[in-house]
């Protein structure tokens, strides 16, 4: 009898993994459409389109949204301009590049090349500066021989 119900493990564990399967409302088109959505959940930073939580109480309604959209034949921009109307510009996952917005496109840009341009000069300041020059006196110079030839003397 043990045999049989050894057997009957991997059936049942086969079975139970089978009956996972993918959401339909993951569908490339929906993935597409939610790319340019930002998940409002809170918890997470995703886009509606990838965001993987179990139970998300906003990326799964819309999903269904952009999936009922869809099949009433309403292009990707459009369903995006909805989502936009409905909870303000917090909805795309990115700024638009237009008006204030645009600085968030722009900026990073701007701080590296000021700080590539607070290196150069930098640089530039270090390397024309010129060295302090010692001027050493010859009986100094002397005295310190005459020194190291002593030390070395011990050493022998």
């Amino acid at each position: 009898m043990r045999p049989w119900r050894n057997s009957l493990l991997p059936l049942v564990v086969t079975a139970l993994c089978l009956g996972q399967s993918a959401s339909q409302l993951m569908r490339p088109e929906i993935r597409r459409v939610g790319a340019h959505l930002a998940c409002l959940c809170g918890n997470c930073k995703n886009t509606v389109g990838d965001c993987a939580m179990i139970g998300c109480h906003y990326s799964h309604p819309a999903r269904e949204k952009i999936d009922k959209l869809l099949a009433e034949g309403k292009p990707d921009q459009a369903i995006v301009a909805r989502f936009v109307k409905d909870e303000g510009r917090r909805a795309l996952a990115m700024p638009p590049a237009e008006g204030f917005h645009l600085l968030a496109w722009v900026m990073p840009f701007v701080a590296i090349a000021f700080g590539l341009a607070g290196i150069v000069w930098f640089v530039r300041t270090r390397l024309r500066r010129p060295g302090t020059a010692v001027a050493l006196d010859d009986e100094l110079v002397s005295r310190y021989r005459e020194r190291m030839d002593r030390d070395l003397a011990k050493l022998d």
